[in-house]
Formats: structure tokens, C-alpha cells, sequence
């Protein structure tokens, strides 16, 4: 999976007028560190190790600044809660339902898809978000 470029997304930030303060830093620095999914409670967790100060608020408003400069994205879960992974062009993920792991996969032909939905629908598709749920091979070995 691809991790954030951290130097990117400061930079982004700072070009859209927000500040850079030391928790958005952190969530940063935990989100370009971690090459998984993370749970807003566990960006937290990381994070703490960083920058005591770190609250879950400024976490959950930072990954919301940060999916909506398209840095991050918002994978769903069944638990209702949700993951946050680094966004690539196009995001294909595949997501463990016992451990609940997130890693991006490499999708090609998929473009061919595309195409047939565009011919059949007349949509022009911008963007497109591929999850699969499964066992990863850790959990299937439980």
C-alpha cells in the first residue's frame, strides 16, 4: 500500500489555509508511517507517542481536511466504524473481516469495466473505490 507523502499533504494544508499545528502534524506523520488502514482511535493511539496533547477531535477534523484534499481515504467497515488509508489514483483495498487490515492492491483490467459501465450508463467516471472483504493470510491460519 502506499503510504501519504507527508511533505505533500503539509504542503496542501498549508496552501488551503490551515494551520500547522503539532497534532495535525502528527496525524501526518502516524498516517505516512502506517502502510495499513487506521482507525481514527488508533491514529490516536500512535499518535499520543508523538504529541501528548493529540485529541480524538483533532484527529477525526484532521482525516476530514485531509480525505477532502484527496490524501486520504474513507474505507468502510461492516462494524460501522471506519478506516482511513492513504489515497492512490484509484483505490482498489482489500480488507480483513477478522483483524479488519487494510492494504491497497494493484487492480489492472479494471479499465475495461469502466468503459462498458460508460457505455452503458453514459456516466463519465471520475474516481472509483474497489473493496474487497476477505481473510487475510494471518486470520486464515487462526
Amino acid at each position: 500500500m502506499s503510504t501519504l507523502d507527508g511533505e505533500k499533504a503539509v504542503l496542501a494544508l498549508r496552501e488551503a489555509g490551515y494551520r500547522l499545528t503539532q497534532p495535525r502534524l502528527t496525524v501526518i506523520q502516524v498516517l505516512q508511517d502506517n502502510d495499513a488502514g487506521l482507525k481514527p482511535e488508533e491514529v490516536l493511539k500512535y499518535g499520543r507517542m508523538i504529541c501528548a496533547s493529540l485529541s480524538l477531535v483533532t484527529v477525526y477534523r484532521t482525516l476530514e481536511i485531509l480525505t477532502q484534499l484527496g490524501f486520504v481515504k474513507r474505507i468502510h467497515s461492516e462494524r460501522s466504524c471506519h478506516s482511513y488509508a492513504s489515497a492512490g489514483l484509484d483505490w482498489h483495498y482489500l480488507i480483513c473481516q477478522r483483524c479488519h487490515r487494510v492494504i491497497e492492491f494493484p487492480c489492472t483490467g479494471l479499465e475495461t469495466v469502466l468503459e462498458q459501465v460508460k457505455a452503458q450508463t453514459g456516466y463519465i467516471i471520475t474516481q472509483h473505490l474497489l473493496e474487497l472483504d476477505g481473510l487475510c493470510p494471518a486470520c486464515q491460519g487462526k
